[in-house]
């Protein structure tokens, strides 16, 4: 029994350590470097290509808030137009409401100092033609007015759009 303990001890013994030659140590070196110079260059584009791409993001955030502006002012400028039309036609309308007032007081006027039926007649006929003939022609001012609203008011959006998506109209 006791050569058995003797045995088990030369089995567990550790082998021995072999020295490794130089070259291999110098080649493994050179493998590191030579791992270590694509890492660099790696590193390099990632660093280059997140600039080119914070760069290109700062160009188009510029030229969204450039063409964001220029909408917000053609906005400003119909709003403007339509705003300045919309008191032209309401001036106009208000124009064409005293004159027609006017007409119908100075018809009454007329009508209480007529004498006979017949005359009543033909002023009722010579005022209905005049009346009908101004309203035309209040009309016709009234649609131009809204009109050249209308267009002054879509003209900088129109632009803007034209401008925006660089469409040829």
């Amino acid at each position: 029994m006791a050569t058995a303990p003797k045995k088990a001890a030369a089995r567990t013994a550790p082998p021995a350590l072999v020295p490794l030659p130089t070259d291999i140590v110098a080649s493994a070196s050179e493998v590191i470097e030579a791992a270590e110079e694509p890492i660099v260059e790696i590193q390099e584009n990632v660093r280059s290509a997140l600039e080119k791409g914070i760069a290109e993001s700062r160009a188009a955030f510029v030229k969204a808030k450039i063409s964001t502006d220029e909408a917000a002012s053609a906005l400003e400028q119909s709003y403007t137009a339509a705003r300045d039309g919309v008191i032209a036609i309401n001036a106009k309308a208000l124009e064409a409401l005293r004159a027609n007032t006017e007409a119908n007081f100075d018809f009454m006027k007329a009508a209480f100092a007529v004498k006979s039926l017949s005359d009543l007649i033909a002023l009722q006929s010579e005022f209905t033609r005049k009346q009908v003939d101004a309203m035309t022609g209040q009309t016709k001012d009234i649609g131009a007015l809204a009109q050249k609203a209308v267009t002054n008011a879509i003209e900088p959006i129109k632009e803007q759009v034209t401008r925006s998506f660089k469409i040829a109209v």
